[in-house]
């Protein structure tokens, strides 16, 4: 027997000769059994685990029995919790949907909202809704889930002192069993755009393990759900582990979805693409475009390119000086050069927004107004205008690594501000710090993406509503009557007309300022088949390992 090491990010993987299966030395594309040693992000508290697996393919050798597949996925978003309520980002609503459960999703390919746990809804009245749940749907413990469960899970939304998404259910007054798989939601107001508050967003968890365990070990150690994986682990700033859940309703025909899947928290777009290109991980999220060359000439690696519905935008909170003054917002917004920024630095791999959103998203209009072009003299004299003859000092914070390119498009941006009078100070917290600040509203000025936008109305609502989240701090009466009017209006083409009108307020008004959506490319291993969907939520089913 030969033994050959190779140190990677935290991994030591230690090949073995096995006869019949050739040399065990950890080579990118070729397939082995292997022992690895997992030594930790800083070589403390490490642990070892024996495993027998392909290296890149992560696909049973040839004459295994049973073998299981793997897939590890390189993301960039924030896992800090175990409380699936107590943080609000895409990444995590994706995974703990398919592990806890939902009542729905967004399907992309059909264009509409899609049951999971709920099998059907109607709208009883304009403030009366009512969801069917799926009478087939079990815990991962074998217990049904039940109108209970929802009703439970509403209520820890609402009540969790740790809670994160207390607007996702904002719109509801109350929740009530109308027996065991029909719950009713009766809204405060007629709200037309209800799915798009709770699908996605509303994980269900069991209130049977609640009661018994109380909701930290609930969650440490009992995260029982009902999706069509389950939870194996959960490192808070490293990775989060799940495994198919074979009971599922379709799974067992789903042969080729991945047994496991691994998210390793890799923020470095360099670090990911050197992952993948390795065979240490499958699926790399959001290459930069001046990295999609080397992905698409690597030897077992491709680019697999998706529409976003992730709004980017620079955020500019009225409740601190000197964003308190519109002109000098409006100043910041005339002295970006979007387009430059798009051609140069993303090489075209986006989309310019004059608005909340974009081409493809419910009450998109191509006529808001004003329209805010690259014009660094206006912007200078609205700095001026604002009280600033002599310029403004201020700090801007960017996260680095969690969205493409984001530290490099805030260093292009800052000399932009500079030459106005707009004197920025880049600030670089790290993603946990900024992410927890911007949410308890303690930022001023700041680059950010608000994701999985469909439907615009819960965005607006959560950013900008007067009472809604404290990330911006906005609040303006007509605005919020004219949100309040398109939540209550059912007709589509009176309700896009109202959208529009609130989203060219809130243009005009500019406590942020939208800049684009991005093209997302994804890196995946050529033996794996996944079309990533414009939410930026990766779903272990809609994977296949391609054996």
């Amino acid at each position: 027997m030969t033994l050959d090491t190779k140190q990677r990010e935290g991994i030591e993987i230690v090949g073995l000769e096995i006869p019949g299966y050739g040399s065990g030395k950890a080579t990118a594309g070729k397939p082995g059994l292997y022992i690895y040693k997992e030594v930790g992000m800083i070589g403390r508290n490490s642990k070892t685990l024996i495993a027998a697996f392909i290296f890149s393919l992560f696909v049973g050798a040839p004459g295994l029995a049973a073998a299981q597949s793997r897939v590890a996925i390189g993301v960039t978003e924030t896992m800090e919790t175990f409380n699936p309520y107590g943080d609000s980002v895409s990444l995590l609503y994706g995974i703990w949907c398919q592990v806890l459960g939902c009542l729905g999703t967004y399907d992309f390919g059909k264009g509409e909202y899609e049951g999971m746990l709920a099998e059907r809804w109607e709208v009883k009245d304009p403030k009366t809704w009512i969801f069917h749940l799926r009478k087939n749907a079990r815990f991962h413990d074998g217990s049904p889930v039940t109108a209970a469960d929802v009703i439970h899970s509403f209520n820890r939304i609402r009540t969790d002192p740790q809670s994160k998404q207390k607007q996702n259910i904002a719109p509801i007054a109350s929740a009530a069993a109308l027996d065991q798989y029909t719950v009713q939601f009766t809204t405060k107001q007629p709200t037309a755009p209800l799915t798009e508050y709770l699908f996605d967003r509303f994980i269900v968890t069991s209130k049977a393990i609640y009661d018994k365990y109380g909701a930290d070990v609930a969650d440490r150690k009992y995260p029982i759900g009902s999706g069509p994986y389950k939870f194996k682990e959960l490192i808070p700033g490293q990775r989060f582990v799940i495994t198919k859940n074979p009971d599922y309703p379709g799974m067992r025909e789903k042969k080729q979805a991945p047994d496991e899947l691994i998210f390793r928290i890799m923020r470095e777009p360099e670090q990911r693409v050197t992952a993948l290109l390795n065979g240490e991980i499958q699926i790399a999220q959001f290459i930069p475009p001046h990295l999609r060359e080397r992905v698409e000439k690597g030897p077992n690696s491709k680019i697999a390119p998706t529409d976003s519905v992730e709004i980017m935008f620079l955020a500019m909170s009225p409740k601190f000086k000197p964003w308190d003054n519109k002109l000098l917002r409006q100043a910041v917004a005339h002295a970006i050069d979007r387009d430059t920024i798009i051609a140069t630095l993303l090489k075209g791999e986006a989309t310019r927004l004059d608005g909340p959103i974009g081409p493809g998203q419910y009450g998109y209009s191509p006529n808001l107004k004003p329209k805010y072009e690259y014009n660094p003299e206006k912007a200078r004299q609205l700095v001026k205008q604002a009280g600033f003859p002599n310029g403004v000092d201020v700090d801007y914070y960017t996260p680095v690594g969690r969205y493409t390119l984001d530290k490099q498009i805030s260093e292009a941006i800052v000399p932009m501000l500079n030459a106005v009078g707009i004197r920025a100070r880049l600030q670089t917290p790290e993603w946990a710090t900024l992410w927890a600040n911007v949410q308890a509203g303690k930022v001023p000025f700041y680059y950010m993406g608000r994701g999985s936008v469909v439907d615009p109305s819960v965005a607006l609502s959560q950013y900008f509503e007067t009472g809604g989240s404290p990330r911006i701090g906005y609040s303006n009466q007509k605005f919020d009557k004219l949100l309040a009017q398109e939540r209550q209006t059912f007709d589509p083409s009176k309700r896009k007309k109202v959208l529009s009108e609130a989203m060219s307020l809130l243009t005009e008004e500019a406590p942020a300022h939208f800049l684009w959506r991005h093209q997302m490319l994804y890196g995946v291993a050529k033996n794996i088949d996944y079309k990533p969907t414009p939410s930026g939520r990766i779903f272990g089913d809609e994977i296949r390992v391609l054996r």
